[in-house]
């Protein structure tokens, strides 16, 4: 999935990521950030991330705008 960070606490680490598609929010689960390139969050960063058992955001990486989809980026074969 993919999204941006809602809310971020780098003291507790909890956090909420909110979905491009349907704007569902997100939890972030308690290893959301082990072995990751991020030691923190910021509101309004984008992210690419999976869900765990508990429907929790986890495996949070970075995603160019191309790995994404978004609309920003057009495609020059096309």
């Amino acid at each position: 999935m993919q999204g941006v960070v809602k809310l971020y606490d780098p003291a507790t680490r909890d956090g909420v990521v909110l979905t491009d598609v349907g704007l569902n929010e997100f939890d972030l689960a308690p290893d959301a950030l082990e072995g990751s390139a991020f030691r923190m969050l910021r509101p309004g960063q984008r992210v690419v991330f999976d869900l765990d058992d508990s429907n929790r955001a986890t495996r949070l990486r970075f995603g160019s705008e191309v790995d994404m989809g978004t609309p920003a980026w057009l495609d020059p074969e096309s």
